[in-house]
């Protein structure tokens, strides 16, 4: 068996506050699934490769949704991207940029690098916390992923 076997979001998220308040966002709507947090770049693609820490997780159970950061130290968002994009196995994860920049130049590189959507982060938590229960919504429970056709 491949692909996702139950539905995770890995959320790669440097800042606390953030954190905190995307897993209350999802916990508010009661959004079905584990979170990962990876807190930087490199711990993000350990994650996902099965490396470093993470080493011997299985990684054909791929997350449901990726939820990206731009700003992260050690390795940027915009690198975590291109290095997802750039593997076989994990090219086709839906990754959703979730970031306070809204640098033109952000925006046009993670749509060129291959993010399936770029989300500001509202100041409002109210605002907040529709926007990311609207995106787990949609991406875990009404887009129908690459691999769903596969019997896994």
């Amino acid at each position: 068996m491949s692909g996702v076997h139950h539905k995770v979001i890995l959320l790669v998220e440097d800042n606390p506050d953030d954190e905190a308040l995307t897993l209350r966002a999802l916990q508010k709507n009661a959004v079905d699934g584990e979170v990962v947090v990876a807190h930087d770049g490199p711990e993000a693609l350990d994650y996902l490769f099965g490396e470093g820490a993470h080493a011997g997780r299985d990684t054909s159970a791929m997350p449901a949704l990726v939820l990206l950061d731009l700003k992260l130290p050690k390795v940027s968002g915009l690198e975590v991207l291109k290095r997802i994009r750039a593997e076989e196995r994990t090219r086709t994860l839906p990754v959703v940029v979730l970031t306070s920049s809204d640098e033109r130049s952000d925006i046009a590189s993670s749509y060129a690098l291959g993010a399936n959507s770029y989300v500001q982060k509202p100041v409002n938590f109210a605002q907040f916390s529709a926007a990311v229960g609207q995106l787990a919504h949609y991406w875990l429970g009404l887009n129908i992923a690459p691999w769903a056709g596969r019997g896994g």
